[in-house]
């Protein structure tokens, strides 16, 4: 991988020039032809697709996504009133969340559909919306995901209503005289296809044994490849068997199913990069390690120091140079007061440093970290050192570049303070 997809080395020069730098990078190609792939995952009577906005909220990818017929996955509702901020209708809306705070019942009354995810929330569901309809996560038993971490199923993990428990959630439906109307389940980000085909076929006997269920969500989690050896998950293939699993029971109990999908990696993952300058170069001497220190790091992408993540690292030469024909060996790091402040890790190892190779590097270069577009901007330790969230930049369709947010100011850092 010897150039990025579509930050060129011309691209790198001029987005700096103009918007500085670390700056989050959008290509809004990217995100169209990924949209096209999820809406066009296997179905057998409808589908919906919803973007699991906790990947990346930012709004103008969310206007993109509204515009191109996707609906939305909210984990609070914060995101909710987020989305409806960047002109989401609320009906578009589903909240599957870990909290459920006092005044949940005024967002629902406008229309956002709403997955319970734990017994007592059911409970609290059904005292406020006796008489409706309403969702039910449910933990299926098993999970994967890229790392421990991301695996949100199976007996470790918290989120949703246990299995087991179904006739506990049965109780509570007659209880509040409410109508299951939609069974969800997820398992994990970066989850095995395999597993997840299992998992989404065994969920089917939850369908048979709730017979008001009208949808089925399945989540998201699917894997990207953001760097060589890694395989994207395929769609197509991934989604077929229970595409044909759904018209089977369809032909058994004339219940035809419409499908729901959560991906976020998936859309917007290799969508996305960070532009950053290489501000200073250090080694540890005759036997020790070259570095290139960044001026991003843990505050812009922090996936490698929490997960130990891999993601693509690309040099390009400041404009007015030639490119040396000797290489070096760098461990690339951040600007954060943090040994652990690693953007070149080694595989689910954050604290183990690793090398990369690359042109001979000086400073005023550019790295460019590629696949930073879920989980980057959207889960950065933000202003740690005080660092400012940085700025984020949209390529459109037609090549131009726009600013789609500022870069933060010292006094938004510490507007809230009291002194």
């Amino acid at each position: 991988m010897n150039a990025h997809p579509f930050i060129s080395e011309e691209r790198a020069n001029s987005l700096a020039e103009k918007f500085g730098t670390p700056i989050y990078v959008y290509d809004e190609k990217t995100l169209r032809a990924n949209a096209a792939d999820c809406l066009s995952f296997p179905n057998a009577f409808g589908l919906t697709v919803r973007f699991a906005m906790k990947a990346c909220p930012t709004a103008a990818v969310l206007k993109l996504f509204h515009s191109l017929g996707l609906h939305f996955d909210a984990s609070s509702l914060y995101e909710v009133q987020r989305a409806m901020l960047a002109g989401v209708p609320a009906e578009k809306i589903s909240l599957s969340t870990q909290e459920l705070p006092a005044d949940f019942a005024d967002v629902l009354k406008l229309g956002v559909k709403f997955n319970a995810c734990s017994l007592s929330q059911l409970e609290r569901y059904g005292q406020s919306f006796p008489g409706t309809r309403v969702g039910v996560r449910f933990n299926p038993g098993t999970g994967s995901g890229g790392t421990g971490k991301t695996n949100v199923g199976g007996p470790d993990s918290s989120f949703g209503i246990w299995h087991e428990y179904a006739d506990d959630v049965e109780a509570v439906l007659k209880k509040y005289d409410l109508t299951l109307e939609r069974i969800h389940t997820h398992i994990g980000s970066g989850s095995d296809p395999a597993v997840w085909q299992k998992v989404a076929l065994q969920s089917l006997s939850l369908v048979r044994r709730f017979e008001s269920v009208e949808t089925l969500d399945f989540g998201g989690g699917y894997k990207v490849a953001r760097v060589e050896g890694e395989k994207t998950t395929d769609l197509q293939i991934c989604g077929a068997p229970v595409r044909d699993a759904i018209a089977k029971l369809a032909g058994e109990t004339r219940r035809k199913l419409h499908f729901e999908i959560e991906p976020g990696t998936y859309l917007v993952a290799n969508a996305g990069a960070v532009l950053a300058r290489v501000q200073d170069l250090a080694d540890t001497g005759e036997n020790g390690r070259k570095f290139i220190k960044l001026d991003m790091g843990m505050t812009d992408l922090l996936r490698p120091s929490l997960y130990g993540a891999q993601h693509p690292i690309f040099l390009a030469k400041k404009s007015g140079r030639s490119v040396s024909e000797n290489t070096e060996s760098y461990v690339v790091v951040g600007h954060c007061c943090e040994s652990g402040d690693l953007v070149s890790c080694a595989p689910g190892e954050p604290e183990t440093l690793a090398e990369k190779t690359f042109p001979q590097a000086e400073i005023g270069d550019f790295c460019i970290i590629g696949g930073a577009g879920a989980y980057c901007s959207a889960m950065a330790t933000k202003n740690y050192n005080s660092f400012p969230e940085s700025a984020e930049v949209m390529i459109e369709e037609n090549g131009n570049a726009r600013l789609i947010r500022r870069k933060q100011k010292l006094e938004q850092i510490i507007q809230n303070e009291i002194v």
